[in-house]
């Protein structure tokens, strides 16, 4: 849909999936195909992926005018990572969050669960600025960086990365020294919609080794309590956003107006990746 393969089967077995192969994975809101074209560091972040899944209850119903798309929740694949075994082993985890309280939320959790998540396994995210250049088109070898690679050398890696001759994206050293020393298996990044796979990106080529990396928004916080709580049958029937727009309506309202755009967006460009501003 829209350029993007996505996953098809179950959360359990996406996690399985990159249990095994590590990776990047994106779960597009439905604003967020908007940002394809507006924003070329998402397109560039989503190109990136390595595993996508359908998370928009507004996307998967209209793409039901083409074929049936299995959604997938980010609140969906979060559960389905808590109940591996993965998930029960000290230091395996690792938070990304969007503030202090959600920080104390993760932790309460943690204290009322099997869950042995503890301070060092959380990360309150900066406010992250744009900076130059990333996106390796090359892995990491032998434990060291490669090269970030010219304009040059990302055209020829993808489609998605060649629009620009400036690559701004976010940066945070600070972070990967951290998760550098912990090397945590799983990365779940909660820092909002847009900026958490930009950030995903950045990490997935600036550590030593290939973690996976979950950039699912607002999901953990469901489970946390950072959130409003969304019952599973309210997710399961795609109306999770009613509750959401309930508890935040000044937020939530300008995202879901940008929304009236996917549709016409389906109709024209269907299977095909929409093209950026200006292209």
């Amino acid at each position: 849909m829209l350029g993007i393969d996505f996953f098809v089967g179950t959360a359990a077995e996406a996690v399985a999936h990159i249990s095994k192969q590590g990776g990047l994975v994106v779960a597009p809101a439905a604003a967020s195909f908007i940002a394809l074209q507006d924003d070329p560091d998402y397109r560039r972040a989503i190109a990136d992926a390595d595993l996508a899944i359908a998370d928009s209850g507004w996307a998967v119903l209209f793409w039901r005018l083409y074929e049936k798309l299995t959604r997938i929740s980010g609140l969906a694949l979060f559960k389905a990572l808590l109940e591996t075994a993965d998930a029960r082993i000290p230091r395996n985890l690792f938070f990304i969050l969007p503030s202090e309280k959600a920080k104390t939320k993760t932790l309460e959790f943690a204290r009322t669960s099997v869950y042995p998540i503890t301070a060092d396994d959380c990360y309150v995210a900066p406010h992250y600025s744009v900076a130059q250049a990333l996106l390796p088109a090359e892995p990491i070898k032998a434990g060291k960086r490669e090269r970030l690679p010219s304009t040059s050398d990302l055209s020829s890696a993808s489609p998605y990365l060649a629009s620009t001759a400036t690559l701004p994206i976010v940066e945070d050293p600070n972070l990967v020294s951290v998760i550098g020393q912990r090397k945590p298996k799983h990365i779940i990044i909660g820092i909002g919609s847009g900026m958490q796979d930009k950030l995903g990106s950045y990490l997935k080529h600036q550590l030593s080794y290939r973690p996976g990396i979950y950039c699912i928004g607002a999901a953990p916080g469901f489970v946390t309590g950072d959130q409003i709580v969304i019952p599973m049958w309210a997710d399961r029937f795609f109306v999770g956003w009613i509750f959401r727009l309930l508890a935040q309506p000044r937020i939530l309202l300008p995202r879901f107006w940008r929304v009236r755009r996917l549709p016409g967006m389906i109709l024209r460009y269907g299977r095909e990746r929409p093209p950026g501003r200006g292209e």
